[in-house]
């Protein structure tokens, strides 16, 4: 009974938990619905067209540049380098002796010398007289193997020219003036033995320029000197046969005379009226003295008359000349001789300009860079020759490539 009541008695409360937080709820997975799952792609399966493509990138890019690699790093030889800088110089100085000449042919800018030079430098005879000096034939094509950059033995004029224009590299400056020839050789000391020669070409090209220049400007002033002088004797001889002619040396001191003569038969004239008037009014008409007073009027106002004659169309010499007329030749001859001994001073003195810059270099090649010395190969400038190359292969492989898809595309 005890028993019983042990098991009815009520168990004590236990006490509250406390609150635990509610963890998130997570969902599980969707299962994919394995119906509407696409299986990934198999690989695909090597075509013929594949194969082709492959093996003409092979053929046409990888092959030609490995060739070119070998080539430039096994084959071709080293090119070395030599530049020289050099421009036209004029000496612009002038002498009073050219200003007052008008001597100027040899001064002024130098840009048409630098033209001339600039197509110098690349012209046959040059190359020709390179050739004949240096044996560029023989130098340029000594190495054996370098089938590529050697020249090519017994090459002609022609071929000679334009190798010299892939050997010889000339930077021309319009508005500086200044010309920079890098020449190549095989060798360092042939390099700078051609760009030294060179430079020694080009600077007797200039001097003889001057010099023709020079002999022309000689000429020329001697030929005007020769016809200034004779003008100058010819007009000389005019005026000397004019006064041997006229018997006058000087028409205007006879005119000045015949004018003084004039004029003291006039003041005669004006005292014989005078006294003509006096005995007209102080005797008869029958007195022989007015009789004479008019004679001697009359034979004044006559003699008047006759030397005014001389002075215009009368008889100054006999033969119908007057004095006015013989006056304006001989002042026409005066002029003539004054004219021509002025442009024997003028011919003179461009003669003598002439002869001054004759003596002095008024043109000369000077260089701002000496021909250099190389001591490593510049060229070829392999890497870039490679890359080039390699470069230029793969875009025609790849257009090959295009328009053998678009063309297979269009069947």
């Amino acid at each position: 009974m005890a028993k019983d009541d042990q098991r009815a008695k009520p168990l004590a409360p236990l006490p509250p938990s406390p609150p635990t937080p509610s963890a998130p709820l997570t969902l599980p997975p969707a299962q994919p619905d394995k119906a509407n799952v696409r299986r990934p792609a198999s690989a695909t399966r090597r075509r013929p067209r594949h194969v082709m493509l492959l093996l003409s990138f092979v053929w046409m890019v990888v092959a030609p540049s490995f060739l070119t690699g070998g080539y430039l790093w096994t084959t071709a030889v080293d090119q070395y380098g030599s530049k020289v800088g050099f421009s036209v110089r004029r000496e612009d100085t002038s002498s009073a002796l050219e200003v007052l000449s008008g001597l100027t042919s040899l001064s002024g800018s130098s840009s048409s010398d630098t033209d001339i030079l600039y197509e110098f430098l690349q012209n046959q005879k040059l190359v020709a007289d390179m050739n004949r000096d240096l044996d560029l034939q023989k130098m340029w094509s000594a190495p054996e193997d370098d089938f590529v950059f050697k020249l090519k033995d017994n090459a002609s004029i022609e071929e000679l020219l334009a190798y010299w224009n892939r050997m010889v590299r000339i930077s021309y400056g319009a508005g500086s003036g200044l010309i920079e020839v890098e020449a190549l050789a095989f060798t360092a000391e042939e390099a700078h033995l051609i760009s030294q020669t060179l430079f020694e070409k080009s600077s007797d090209m200039i001097n003889e320029l001057s010099d023709v220049a020079r002999m022309d400007a000689i000429r020329y002033a001697r030929e005007e000197l020769d016809e200034a002088l004779e003008r100058l004797k010819q007009a000389r001889a005019t005026l000397t046969q004019f006064r041997n002619a006229n018997q006058i040396v000087d028409p205007e001191i006879d005119i000045r005379t015949q004018a003084g003569l004039i004029g003291n038969l006039q003041n005669q004239q004006a005292e014989a009226l005078i006294d003509f008037d006096l005995l007209q009014g102080s005797t008869s008409e029958k007195d022989p003295r007015l009789r004479q007073a008019s004679r001697r009027l009359e034979v004044i106002e006559n003699r008047i008359s006759q030397e005014r004659k001389k002075l215009g169309e009368g008889e100054a010499l006999g033969d119908g000349t007057g004095f006015a007329d013989l006056l304006g030749d001989y002042e026409r001859l005066v002029v003539d001789r004054e004219f021509a001994e002025k442009s024997y001073v003028s011919a003179l003195a461009t003669y003598d300009a002439a002869l001054a810059e004759s003596r002095r270099k008024t043109r000369y090649l000077a260089a701002y860079l000496k021909p250099t010395l190389a001591e490593t190969a510049a060229y070829p400038k392999r890497l870039t020759l490679f890359s080039v190359v390699s470069l230029f292969l793969f875009l025609i492989w790849s257009v090959v490539v295009l328009v053998a898809y678009s063309v297979r595309d269009r069947r």
